[in-house]
């Protein structure tokens, strides 16, 4: 009996495949459990369609995972790291920096499992990683590892500094002729305390002698 396999199937073929099969194998095991379909001249062609239409996006796949492996070499992806004594990371770059990076720098999705690392990336400098890509196409992208810098406030200008503080020291002088004018005046305008009267008693006393 024909069959077309829409599974592969051990020791028998894979999807697709057209196959020769004994009746009863083909009843109790491979039409029952959705591994074929019957060889029918409908289902040939309907067989050749796909077929067709299949090779159609297998190839227009492999003109796409071409054109992007050509893209790939000519991209760099620069990584940032935390260095240690002797230029040597802290850890290492990892599949999944190398794929965020591609992501936000190129706008390039590759999954993180795609990306081959034949050892860690454990040293500043530029490296070159492989990328598995569709249709068994192999891409190349450049990795730049470099340090993680954080950036620190900057102090202000000397100059800045000089300037406010002489600022102050004017303003300073400025408001001491004000305050001893002001003393000045008030000595001016002090006005004799009346005498006591012990001291008005003295005077009189001494007037009636000189009487």
């Amino acid at each position: 009996m024909r069959v077309i396999l829409v599974e592969p199937v051990v020791e028998l073929g894979r999807a697709g495949d057209v196959k020769e099969v004994a009746p009863g194998y083909a009843r109790n095991y491979l039409l029952p459990r959705g591994l074929a379909v019957p060889g029918t001249r409908h289902q040939m062609k309907r067989l050749q369609r796909l077929r067709g239409e299949a090779q159609q996006a297998a190839e227009q796949e492999a003109a796409e995972a071409r054109s992007l492996a050509q893209r790939l070499r000519e991209l760099t992806v620069t990584i940032p790291a935390q260095i240690g004594e002797g230029g040597r990371l802290h850890g290492s770059v990892t599949s999944q920096q190398v794929a965020t990076a591609l992501a936000e720098q190129h706008q390039i999705e590759i999954d993180r499992r795609d990306v081959v690392l034949r050892e860690p990336l454990r040293h500043l400098g530029s490296h070159q990683v492989n990328l598995r890509l569709p249709a068994r196409e192999m891409g190349l992208v450049g990795v730049e590892v470099v340090p993680d810098v954080v950036e620190e406030a900057e102090p202000e200008p000397a100059e800045e500094t000089e300037v406010v503080a002489e600022a102050a020291v004017e303003a300073s002088a400025s408001t001491e002729p004000d305050e001893e004018a002001a003393e000045s005046e008030e000595d001016d305008t002090a006005q004799p305390e009346p005498a006591t009267e012990d001291e008005a008693d003295a005077d009189s006393a001494e007037s009636g002698e000189q009487a």
